[in-house]
């Protein structure tokens, strides 16, 4: 059963504390909620997180940390967005476009030039039509035990000021994935 938002946007909150719980009110208790799992990879967890509550429960998240980058010859650093969830009886209704657009408001303050995320395939549509764009790049991130690995899911990005562009190069984010 799919439940309607009020006539008004949804106002999009600073959230104080994102844990299991709050993730489990979103997306249930599942074993592996955002369907990432197979990959085997250890995420690095968010600093500030944005979320929107209806009727006093947690509908919808968005999660940033700064994070390090290297892309060429450039040593640069990107706000990774990650942890991005909407409840599953309201989705189509544009949750994440209002809480995607309030953490990027926030990233824009920030100072990174670019905003980074990874994602599954079929999530590459809806990721676009925020304005976020595909890297055709490998990107290599660090795991536990000093290792790196290929990121296995898509990754995309966004320009956080007027005028980014991606450089050229090999990209290596030099931390946990987010």
């Amino acid at each position: 059963m799919t439940a309607h938002l009020p006539s008004t946007t949804p106002a999009v909150i600073r959230l104080t504390r994102y844990t299991r719980t709050e993730l489990s009110e979103i997306l249930g208790d599942g074993p592996d909620p955002f369907g990432v799992s197979w990959a085997g990879l250890t995420w690095l967890d968010k600093d500030e997180h944005f979320g929107i509550k209806l009727d006093g429960r947690l509908v919808a998240h968005t999660g940033l940390v700064t994070v390090p980058l290297s892309i060429g010859s450039l040593e640069t650093r990107a706000v990774g967005f990650g942890g991005v969830a909407v409840a599953p009886d309201l989705r189509g209704q544009g949750l994440a476009r209002i809480v995607m657009t309030a953490a990027l408001e926030h990233a824009r303050t920030i100072g990174p030039r670019y905003g980074l995320l990874f994602c599954l395939p079929h999530l590459l549509p809806l990721y676009e039509r925020l304005g976020w764009r595909q890297l055709h790049e490998d990107v290599v991130v660090e795991q536990p035990g000093e290792t790196t690995t290929v990121m296995p899911l898509e990754t995309m990005w966004t320009p956080l000021r007027d005028g980014a562009q991606w450089p050229a190069g090999g990209v290596q984010l030099r931390s946990l994935p987010m």
